[in-house]
């Protein structure tokens, strides 16, 4: 079994496969933080075109995506013995007994510091702030509350949207109003995204005594407005971003498998409303891009 050289290093142990470590950091997840964190810097830059800075491009990206990884291994670090309770999640590599608990909090430490002193030396110190700020509301506001309130979402949201403002700032040196429309869209993006997981998953975490979802019947309703409301705000507010000829068939179609997943609520319709959140947002973003190139 091949090991990780820098985990070895933590505690001078043998370790497990490199793909447990990997599988940790959680890349699948932090493609679409790449994406926004990326999309956003190249929105804020002040310049387009052959006078496009692109290594500090790579710099937010690299940072950003260190520390995404960072938060995902602490919070599968803080949650090991709820995600055993789990079949989504009883595989990960702590949860399964793959990766030893104290190795695994070392590794997320040391991803999420490394990312927060690499933003503050490459870029503008807003950016390793806003990279900060993401970590502590991440882990010590919303994984907590996950298992004591099902309003968490509307708590975890907002770190979930910053890698736009931490790329957007680390551009343009400030936070304007094209800044804080790309983050509402974000936001909003992550309700319906959200709900389609919550839905799929929802005996997985009521087994595990996480509380994503209400109980009983107000769970049909809660579902309903976490899902719809945010798509019906979101399209307004994409035409900001993008040209209408995008935005408004891009926007139309998520709200569409929004309204059928919350008419029918089963799971076919959550994956099926899922994958439209996945495709959306890097479509969205990769329009108001290219526009801007």
């Amino acid at each position: 079994m091949s090991t990780n050289p820098i985990v070895a290093a933590i505690d001078g142990y043998p370790t497990n496969s490199f793909s447990d470590y990997w599988a940790l950091a959680k890349p699948e997840v932090n493609f679409l933080i790449g994406v926004t964190a990326a999309s956003a810097f190249t929105l804020g830059s002040p310049a387009a075109g052959s006078h496009f800075s692109w290594l500090p491009l790579v710099s937010t990206v690299v940072g950003t995506l260190l520390v995404a990884g960072g938060a995902g291994v602490l919070n599968q670090w803080l949650e090991h013995r709820f995600d055993a309770k789990m079949r989504r999640t009883a595989r990960r590599p702590i949860a399964a007994g793959r990766v030893q608990p104290a190795r695994a909090l070392a590794f997320g430490a040391i991803l999420s510091v490394t990312g927060v002193l690499y933003l503050a030396l490459a870029l503008p110190p807003a950016a390793s702030i806003l990279a900060l700020l993401t970590l502590g509301w991440y882990l010590l506001l919303y994984t907590p509350l996950k298992r004591r309130t099902h309003f968490c979402t509307l708590v975890g949201v907002f770190p979930g949207a910053m890698p736009v403002l931490i790329g957007y700032v680390a551009a343009a040196g400030k936070l304007d109003t094209r800044a804080w429309l790309l983050y509402a869209i974000l936001l909003l993006w992550q309700f319906p995204h959200f709900m389609a997981i919550a839905w799929m998953y929802r005996e997985d975490y009521d087994r595990a005594g996480y509380l994503i979802l209400p109980k009983g019947d107000q769970r049909f309703a809660f579902v309903t407005w976490q899902t719809v409301l945010p798509l019906v705000i979101l399209t307004p507010l994409t035409l900001f971003v993008a040209p209408a000829a995008a935005a408004i068939p891009l926007s139309l179609g998520f709200l569409y498998y929004g309204a059928r997943f919350a008419s029918r609520r089963s799971s076919a319709d959550a994956r099926k409303l899922l994958f439209a959140s996945i495709v959306y947002l890097p479509a969205l973003f990769g329009v108001a891009v290219l526009v801007r190139m």
